[in-house]
């Protein structure tokens, strides 16, 4: 088959989209299929606003319309919501084709969060982009109940998955510093809600591994926290294997790929009793969720590395293909 996955978030960027979307074409690409990777770097494109290391697409209507019609897709996948996700709804609305999209980012509560816009506003915009869609994919059960209670039309269940052969334990002396540790991977951002998790009155050290728009602040405002970068995957996971525990304090992820490479390196993870967290942990003795980030930080420290893993194994990137297959809408001509 002939897939067309159109995405606003692409390599380099470093973030459980783009994760997931490159475990997912390599799944597929391995089964036979042709996939075709439309994203921002085949466009013109300009800094995003905040997020300025994210490039995003400036008029790319007629050019991503050339390029749909020259590879010919049996399906269609829209991943994200930004200028390549709109104009390739528009090309697929003018030719009656049917198409998916993924619904990775809760883009309304950020936008309620940076301007204080009342939450049905952003939610309007996200079910207009959605609605003629054959199916929109939710990351977790938390996110489709979610979507139906928006009245999201086709909101359909799916899963994310990890890689345990890169995310694995790999011992505890990637870090030299005062034990327990307390970890946060991810992006820097607003959104994430670190200072929930950075404010913590705990023994031993805070550490934040990742860059973003909030980082230069956090790093003034918590001058006791360590702050660090990796590079590449190899860096990551024994970064991830260094901690006792893994802190997830945001509030707004629709499902939490790291809590999984956390798991995967046998790190117990502490996060709050919300979307993501409940469908990544649930009731698994992996992790502690709890309105009370610091006594689930504690908590957690007290799990077995053993059973994390185990845990982390469940989610297999090809059970993740199998259900994206399931979902598309091929094209008929």
């Amino acid at each position: 088959m002939r897939i067309a996955m159109v995405t606003d978030a692409w390599m380099p960027q470093r973030n459980g989209v783009v994760r997931v979307l490159g475990s997912l074409t390599e799944g597929l690409r391995g089964l036979g299929h042709e996939v075709e990777v439309m994203e921002p770097s085949g466009f013109t494109t300009m800094p995003c606003p905040s997020y300025p290391e994210i490039p995003l697409a400036l008029f790319p209507k007629s050019r991503l319309r050339e390029r749909l019609d020259v590879f010919r897709p049996d399906a269609v996948h829209l991943a994200t919501e930004g200028p390549l996700g709109w104009a390739a709804r528009a090309w697929c609305l003018e030719r009656g084709y049917p198409f998916t999209t993924a619904y990775h980012t809760k883009f309304p509560e950020y936008v309620r969060a940076r301007t204080g816009v009342p939450l049905s506003w952003p939610y309007a915009v996200m079910r207009r982009f959605h609605g003629p869609a054959a199916a929109t994919l939710c990351p977790s059960p938390s996110v489709y109940r979610e979507l139906q209670e928006w009245n999201f039309p086709a909101a359909v269940e799916w899963s994310h998955g990890v890689d345990i052969d890169t995310f694995r334990p790999r011992g505890k002396d990637f870090l030299d510093l005062p034990r327990p540790i307390f970890m946060y991977v991810g992006r820097v951002a607003v959104e994430k809600n670190l200072p929930a998790f950075l404010s913590l009155d705990l023994p031993g050290s805070k550490v934040v591994v990742g860059d973003g728009p909030a980082r230069a602040g956090l790093m003034k405002r918590f001058p006791d926290c360590h702050f660090r970068i990796v590079n590449g995957d190899d860096e990551l996971s024994s970064a991830f294997s260094a901690a006792d525990v893994f802190v997830f304090p945001s509030l707004t992820d629709t499902f939490g790929l790291v809590m999984l490479e956390a798991l995967a390196s046998g790190v117990p993870v502490a996060a709050f009793p919300v979307t993501g967290p409940l469908d990544v942990i649930g009731d698994a003795p992996v992790g502690v969720l709890s309105h009370d980030l610091r006594e689930a930080a504690l908590q957690a420290l007290h799990l077995s590395p053993e059973d994390c893993r185990a845990h982390a194994a469940r989610f297999s990137w090809a059970t993740v293909t199998g259900q994206f297959l399931e979902h598309l809408h091929p094209i008929s001509r």
